[in-house]
């Protein structure tokens, strides 16, 4: 059974940085997209960043873009999102999805980050 767990969420002062990681276990797949999401408090769910695992091809949000880094270590089954520079506008909670269209789509139970002085 296929399981995403997120971890490394918390409060952070702005400015600071987080590193967010998201463990899969039952996940054996060679091809995918991994995909980093958030929503923030009355606001609809925004994609953030996201990678291909065959071009290594990342993209991200405006919004973050040169502050957030998404990366992946294969040997330890977990992507990461390195975020620097946070903002009280960043504050969510952030969701990892793993995804290949028409074959899986999952996603972790999400991981609160908090920016605030």
């Amino acid at each position: 059974q296929v399981q995403l767990v997120e971890s490394g969420g918390g409060l952070v002062q702005p400015g600071g940085s987080l590193r967010l990681s998201c463990a899969a276990s039952g996940f054996y797949f060679t091809r995918y997209i991994m995909r980093w999401y958030r929503q923030a408090p009355g606001k609809e769910r925004e994609l953030v960043a996201q990678m291909r695992s065959d071009t290594s091809i990342a993209t991200y949000a405006d919004s973050v873009k040169g502050r957030f880094t998404i990366s992946r270590d294969n040997a330890k089954n977990t992507v990461y999102l390195h975020m620097n520079s946070l903002k009280p506008e960043d504050t969510a909670v952030y969701y990892c999805n793993l995804y290949w269209l028409g074959d899986f789509d999952y996603w972790g139970q999400g991981t609160q980050v908090t920016v605030s002085s």
